[in-house]
């Protein structure tokens, strides 16, 4: 049975007397040599803080005894820093998404509909993609025939409700990289063109966020596009007004979670330039809240190649001032050059970098610089872009001295959350704490923040693992209990045994 203990924001605690759960911990010269849990509690051993306790030995002792429970509490106790790659229309869970399509006083007054069969209509034209979901106002001007293929999306039964929020996320093993890339995104088709609906996506993944003790989301939420109910468009400013709104609410604050936009741009699409033009417009209009530009998109599609924008940047930065850039590059088994033309486009991030492997001298430019490989443990391995986990480069990257930071993708299509990216990089790949460490600090020294704010958010951070090192040494670490996903359930089973969330 899993863990149900109380968590207490880490600027809010108090240090308190913990009766279901306390971390052991003895003083540094038998840390390592004693640290032993016979249950899924930590023993609680009283413990005098004083300079001699060491949290890098203690951690060596404690994965060499932790069991799965006692090492996921930890790193999702663990403050964490921030998540530098993370698409929000791919970050919101199959629960939240269903919740709030289906219920037009929480969507902002929208119905939509989903295609849950796909029988033959003559000549008329449709989509033969099953739980393909469009607004009212689109469902009312498909033929009758067409029209009957799709429910509403709130009336649909236990059965057909399970197989949507399916449709969505990758929960087979079968299930890979063309199943993503081909359907999912396709499937949720106009929800994402709903302001309201994926702001509260947003507020949703900042109060989950709170419960893995991360500071900062630099997320990749687009404007352009947005649909009111009666399927007229918001302008750009007008959208951005509602995710704004959200971002002051008291929900919001509370949660703790500093968060920043990048506009993203799909590469390979054939206005793509003229696109660019207009988000670099946009995004110097909106520099408290954009951060930067991404521009993403499969490594295989040969029109979305990092040379193609070379001379339209050029054009651009001519006329504003610096904006920074990220790219999706090295999302691939095979070599190509792609990481090194995006930084001889200017890019400050690699979005994956996993075939870098094979640049030797693009690893070489990279180490011990100013630029960063985003992680992305999980989104690698279903996507078959890795075999498993023991073939990943990131080892290589981390202790090479190039830059990398954890993060989450398209967290909510793939089930998981930031504790199991941690999770696998320490067990997979035997971590110290220095180096969990740097991971954590690399999120934020590497986000695209106002020099300002990075700083308060780097003190901010120290802060906090400060503290934590001195609960840790002292038996007083708050904890909530983890909500495990069904990734972290398939790879690490002991976890979720029993488990009936």
């Amino acid at each position: 049975m899993c863990l149900r203990l109380t968590f207490l924001p880490f600027y809010l605690v108090v240090f308190i007397s913990l009766t279901s759960f306390a971390y052991k911990s003895v003083a540094a010269s038998s840390a390592v040599a004693n640290s032993s849990f016979s249950t899924p509690e930590f023993t609680s051993t009283s413990f005098s803080a004083s300079s001699s306790f060491s949290m890098p030995l203690w951690f060596e002792g404690f994965k060499k005894t932790a069991t799965p429970q006692q090492m996921y509490q930890f790193l999702h106790a663990m403050p964490k820093g921030g998540d530098l790659h993370h698409h929000l229309s791919g970050s919101g869970f199959s629960e939240w998404w269903y919740e709030l399509a289906a219920d037009p006083t929480k969507n902002g007054g929208y119905t939509y509909y989903t295609q849950v069969s796909i029988k033959p209509c003559h000549s008329d034209p449709q989509s033969a993609l099953r739980f393909h979901t469009i607004s009212e106002t689109t469902w009312a001007k498909l033929p009758p025939c067409i029209q009957k293929n799709y429910t509403e999306l709130g009336l649909l039964d236990n059965n057909l409700k399970r197989e949507f929020m399916d449709s969505i996320r990758l929960h087979t093993a079968s299930e890979g990289r063309e199943e993503f890339f081909s359907t999912h995104w396709q499937r949720l088709n106009e929800l994402t063109a709903n302001p309201t609906l994926v702001s509260k996506i947003l507020l949703r993944n900042m109060q989950a966020y709170q419960k893995e003790n991360l500071q900062y989301l630099e997320t990749q939420v687009n404007m352009r596009h947005a649909k009111k109910p009666d399927g007229s468009l918001y302008t750009p400013d007008e959208a951005l007004a509602i995710y704004t709104d959200v971002l002051a609410s008291e929900e919001a604050k509370a949660t703790g979670v500093t968060v920043r936009f990048q506009y993203a741009l799909v590469r390979f699409l054939p206005d793509a330039e003229a696109q660019l033009e207009w988000i670099y417009n946009f995004v110097d209009s909106h520099r408290d809240i954009y951060v930067g530009i991404n521009l993403v998109g499969r490594e295989d599609d040969i029109n979305g190649q990092p040379k193609r924008f070379a001379s339209t940047l050029r054009k651009l930065r001519a006329k504003y001032p610096k904006i920074l850039l990220a790219f999706h590059a090295g999302e691939s088994e095979t070599a190509d050059s792609n990481v090194r033309d995006t930084l001889l486009l200017g890019s400050q991030r690699i979005g994956h970098g996993l075939n870098t492997i094979f640049d030797p001298d693009t690893l070489l430019l990279m180490r011990n610089s100013q630029y960063l490989i985003e992680i992305n443990l999980i989104s690698n391995l279903l996507l078959e872009y890795v075999p498993s986990f023991d073939t990943h480069p990131f080892p290589e990257y981390l202790r090479t001295g190039i830059p990398t930071a954890l993060s989450t993708d398209d967290r909510g299509m793939f089930d998981s959350i930031l504790t199991d990216e941690f999770y696998i990089a320490v067990t997979e790949f035997n971590l110290s704490w220095e180096e969990v460490l740097t991971l954590g600090t690399n999120s934020l020294q590497y986000s695209f923040l106002q020099p300002n704010v990075k700083a308060q958010q780097l003190t901010l951070f120290h802060q906090r693992v400060a503290e934590f090192e001195t609960q840790v040494a002292s038996d007083t670490v708050p904890t909530s209990p983890p909500m495990f996903r069904a990734f972290i359930c398939k790879f690490e089973s002991e976890l979720c045994s029993g488990n009936k969330d």
